[in-house]
């Protein structure tokens, strides 16, 4: 009998060994962090220094850890490009190109200036080295997604302004090395140019047309995900083959894709859990066995080096950071999390280093190449990669805890999650998923525990097994809200019918929304919306959305919002708006209004104070409701605020509105929104003013104002 005898040498070269070493790490270091209270990012890069062949040896920095690192760094690339509000990302796109410029040319400036007059090296080199001041890595991002606040204005712009110097600073890379060996000329530059041309068109048009063709066809977790992957690494082989870095296309892919991964969706929990838990990890581990402290005692000159580079290149991005802020008068913690954000050098860093390092220019007369970049320079670099990534950590977080701190002072969270309560009758195993999808899109983001889920059993049922259904059914709904971190509670009623334990259920849990999947039509006898949904409109004052799915929620490319005239006057249109609001919000598709010339000029001066992707088209004739199917296109969702009958805002054309979506609006998906409503409200028509509906809605995605407050603020 043959036994396996696990022999032990260092490094070690066991994978299940090495591969166990790493989990431990990713495991352990989180909690040590905590309790000396460094960032967990730091951490790794020092678990990183401590176990690598210039630590204790225990791991070698091979193939295996450069190949999950590669993954890590395009990983953090691309969910930048995946979580950025792209709302915001537009709105500060001036703000964003002169970070940019600010953050290039001064590193430029100051690098090439200390490399000639410091360092004494060559005008080549030192603009080459100049060029790794001005590119970073969005090492501190994670940090600040975990703190929730990776979607503020400072965050937009620092992302925007990565891409800039980022692209400029390989670009200078691309023709110091082309000039050092004579391979700069017209060729040169329109190949260059129309490669990345070409490679920026295919990315940014083509890949959204084949992420919502996949999407929309395949609902399988799996393969979700990993066509999601796929599209990372062939977005970053397609910036290669256009002459520019990877990250470039990482991130250009997750823009690409932005709209197709909403930050709420079960897609978008997936893929952030991967990146942190495993590829972001192996990344900051190898950036830390790229340290060599050995590198400080091989002479003055590789001292001097390391020191200057480390001084400069931190100084060069705090004075961009710091400009940006006094140029549109951001707070310190802005800029905190701009220099943060901005100051880390490994990526683009490293390239830069070894390509400049693998070029040789000459040789002595000792038959010595002589390096464009010399390895003081590549022992200075991994000295500069560490002292940066130090203190952009600590800045970000401090910046961003600030920011995070003042952020849930301001707003109530707590009295958000307590009023707002969402209720989601099912009983088709085939809709409970796309139930739970938009309850998850229209709900406010500090609730995730009111959310509930019915079923209801009548009591004079004989079938034993309609319990054992009823629970198969609600757990079914569990599973599908916990895949994207929300708590379900489900619910089980028996009573004399449907209707009853419904509205029973609203009345005992004080339900805010509810939310109906359109039955499925039994016979001819049949309304629109069905007997079971017609009884609880009629039994209960709740904001009710009916829901037909065509197409997943995070696959539709516009909303078309239909809202009547006097809608403005009723109880609850402070209350559905929030929740058209956190659609957009959410989904980051288009939200495409349709009203009167009143409820427009409203609707402007929220979305001033509120940006999400919007447009406006008045619309006041619904007795030729029709006229809108010449706006509906594929991938476009209609959303229709009705009304029960002799309530302020109904009309008589609404009574049509069931027959046409029937005949002519199949191939789209589609919301009846039926807000609460008061006869009080309609017998004194209380005009509220623009004003006191602005303040009503004043936090659009904080439902915590009681009708009570909307009138005492009149």
């Amino acid at each position: 009998m043959n036994f396996c005898i696990l022999s032990i040498s260092l490094p070690l070269t066991d994978p299940v060994l090495k591969f166990l070493i790493i989990l431990i790490i990713i495991l352990a270091i989180p909690i040590l962090s905590n309790r000396i209270k460094i960032p967990h990012l730091l951490g790794m890069i020092i678990a990183g220094i401590v176990i690598g062949p210039n630590g204790f040896n225990i791991l070698a920095r091979d193939s295996s850890i450069i190949l999950s690192g590669t993954a890590g760094l395009l990983y953090i690339m691309f969910l930048a490009g995946l979580e950025i509000d792209l709302t915001e990302f537009k709105k500060n796109s001036s703000k964003s190109i002169l970070f940019g410029l600010y953050t290039f040319i001064i590193p430029m400036l100051l690098g090439t200036l200390s490399g000639l007059y410091l360092l004494n090296f060559s005008l080549l080199t030192s603009i080459l080295l100049a060029s790794m001041f001005a590119s970073h890595t969005l090492l501190a991002y994670p940090i600040l997604s975990k703190l929730g606040v990776n979607k503020i204005r400072a965050v937009n712009i620092a992302i925007g302004g990565t891409m800039i110097t980022d692209t400029l600073a390989l670009l200078v890379l691309a023709v110091v090395v082309g000039m050092s060996t004579g391979e700069v000329n017209t060729m040169f530059w329109v190949k260059l140019s129309v490669s990345i041309v070409i490679f920026g068109l295919v990315v940014l048009l083509l890949f959204p047309i084949i992420g919502r063709w996949f999407l929309k066809r395949y609902e399988d977790n799996v393969s979700q995900y990993i066509f999601v992957l796929m599209m990372v690494f062939l977005g970053a082989v397609l910036a290669e083959l256009a002459g520019i870095e990877a990250i470039i296309g990482a991130f250009l892919a997750g823009l690409a894709l932005n709209r197709l991964i909403p930050s709420t969706s079960p897609l978008m929990n997936r893929v952030e859990f991967v990146g942190n838990a495993i590829f972001i990890p192996f990344f900051l581990i190898g950036v830390g066995m790229l340290v060599d402290f050995r590198a400080f005692f091989q002479g003055f000159e590789a001292f001097k080096v390391a020191l200057v580079m480390t001084i400069i290149a931190t100084l060069a991005k705090f004075l961009a950071a710091w400009l940006t802020q006094k140029s549109f008068r951001f707070s310190v913690d802005e800029r905190r999390i701009i220099f943060g954000l901005s100051n880390a050098q490994a990526a683009a860093t490293l390239a830069a280093v070894l390509v400049g390092y693998n070029v040789i220019i000459g040789h002595t007369e000792t038959g010595e190449p002589v390096r464009l970049l010399n390895e003081s320079i590549l022992n200075g670099s991994i000295i500069m990669i560490l002292v940066t990534c130090t203190i952009a950590t600590f800045s970000a977080q401090k910046g961003g805890k600030n920011i995070a701190l003042l952020e849930s002072t301001l707003s109530d969270s707590s009295e958000t999650a307590s009023t707002e309560r969402i209720l989601i009758p099912i009983s088709n195993p085939n809709t409970v998923d796309e139930l739970i999808n938009l309850s998850r899109v229209i709900k406010s983001k500090a609730n995730k525990n009111n959310l509930y889920a019915l079923s209801v059993i009548n009591s004079e049922s004989e079938d034993f097994n309609v319990e054992s259904k009823a629970r198969k059914l609600l757990e079914k709904a569990k599973i599908s809200a916990s895949s994207t971190d929300l708590m379900l509670n489900t619910l089980l009623r028996y009573d004399l019918n449907i209707v009853n334990g419904v509205s029973n259920i609203i009345k005992e849990n004080r339900i805010t929304d509810l939310i109906l999947g359109l039955h499925i039509k039994g016979d001819t006898s049949d309304s629109f919306l069905g007997s079971f949904t017609e009884g609880i409109l009629a039994k209960s004052n709740v904001t009710t959305f009916i829901y037909k799915s065509y197409q997943p929620i995070s696959t539709i490319k516009r909303h078309l919002v239909l809202i009547p005239d006097k809608a403005e006057h009723e109880l609850g249109f402070s209350f559905w708006l929030a929740k058209i609001w956190n659609i957009g919000a959410n989904t980051g598709a288009k939200i495409s209004f349709f009203s009167t010339e009143k409820n427009l000029k409203l609707l402007k001066a929220i979305s001033e104070k509120h940006p999400i992707n919007v447009e406006f088209n008045e619309f006041t004739d619904w007795d030729d409701f029709l006229i809108l199917s010449r706006e509906i296109r594929d991938n476009d969702n209609l959303i229709v605020v009705m009304s029960r009958k002799n309530f302020l805002s109904f009309n008589t054309a609404m009574l049509k509105i069931p027959i046409y979506f029937s005949k002519y609006f199949q191939s789209n998906s589609y919301i009846f929104i039926y807000p609460t409503q008061s006869i009080s409200m309609q017998e004194e028509r209380v005009d509220l003013t623009n004003s006191s509906l602005f303040e009503a809605i004043e936090k659009v995605d904080i439902i915590g104002k009681t009708i009570s407050n909307i009138f005492q603020k009149k």
